[in-house]
């Protein structure tokens, strides 16, 4: 489904994005985890816990074709990327906090992911379509390697690093939209033939995703500021690593059916994600969250 041209843009996409990530961790990173312990636990257990499900779940009540449901499970499956880290300093969340949400899913989606793959994708499985749970693992290991690079530049110059952190940011997303944007274009009749109740599906998971997380972070007596950054983080899932997975792991013969959902909801979730951006930029913080979250 992705030419020559599509599957480079995804290359570039994903080292800028993690290496644009890693610029922004050094030892403030780990205070700002140990500051925020709660965000960073919802953050795990949305993208490990309830999003898989959720997922799942609506697989399952849409009674999606199984390449369907696979692909909107791996989405599921997926750490938060940098996308949300852009989109919680519009809404003005506590970046820090996402940054760490981030930083801190990612690492443990060498281990956390394949296993809810696993548990939730196997339902969707069969003799046609496997799991490649090995290379999947292999994937993400080599996926750090640009985050990686990120921090050695940021313990070689910070400035340098700050630099980095708005390209990866900037051009991440800019590559995310042109990839979806020439997909959307040159496979006009491909997605047509998607079902309706997958677009549903696809707007449903950022949505659901969003509610829950600002709805956890609610109960949990989290300020404003924060709530923001743990709704974003748990809706805006990484998209362009579920579709480097896809491209990656599996064979390209089952490729086409495979990204129709990862770049369905990369698609939808960037348009509910600025529609929920809009809203929170319109909802004042209260002052002494906006000083907090700066601390």
């Amino acid at each position: 489904m992705l030419s020559g041209f599509e599957k480079a843009l995804l290359a570039i996409l994903l080292i800028t994005l993690m290496m644009g990530m890693g610029t922004t961790l050094d030892r403030s990173s780990v205070r700002i985890i140990a500051k925020s312990p709660k965000g960073i636990v919802i953050g795990v257990a949305s993208q490990f816990g309830w999003m898989p499900l959720v997922a799942f779940g609506l697989a399952k009540a849409l009674s999606l074709p199984n390449e369907l449901a696979l692909g909107l499970v791996l989405i599921g499956c997926t750490p938060g990327g940098t996308t949300s880290n852009l989109f919680a300093y519009f809404s003005k969340a506590n970046v820090a906090l996402s940054i760490g949400m981030t930083a801190v899913s990612t690492a443990v989606a060498v281990v956390a992911m394949p296993a809810v793959l696993w548990l939730y994708g196997s339902a969707f499985t069969d003799a046609q379509v496997a799991l490649p749970i090995k290379d999947i693992v292999i994937t993400l290991v080599l996926v750090l390697i640009p985050v990686w690079i990120g921090m050695g530049i940021r313990a070689k110059s910070a400035s340098v690093a700050k630099w980095v952190e708005r390209v990866g940011a900037w051009s991440g997303l800019g590559v995310l939209v042109l990839l979806v944007g020439t997909a959307v274009l040159n496979q006009r009749a491909t997605f047509a033939e998607i079902p309706f109740n997958a677009y549903v599906a696809a707007v449903a998971l950022g949505g659901v995703g969003m509610v829950l997380g600002y709805a956890t972070a609610t109960a949990v007596k989290l300020q404003e500021s924060d709530r923001r950054a743990v709704a974003l983080e748990t809706g805006i899932q990484n998209s362009a690593l579920a579709i480097g997975i896809v491209v990656a792991t599996f064979p390209e013969a089952q490729h086409e059916l495979l990204l129709r959902m990862p770049l369905l909801y990369a698609l939808c979730v960037l348009l509910s994600a600025s529609g929920v951006t809009a809203f929170f930029r319109w909802r004042p913080v209260p002052a002494q969250d906006t000083l907090a979250s700066t601390r």
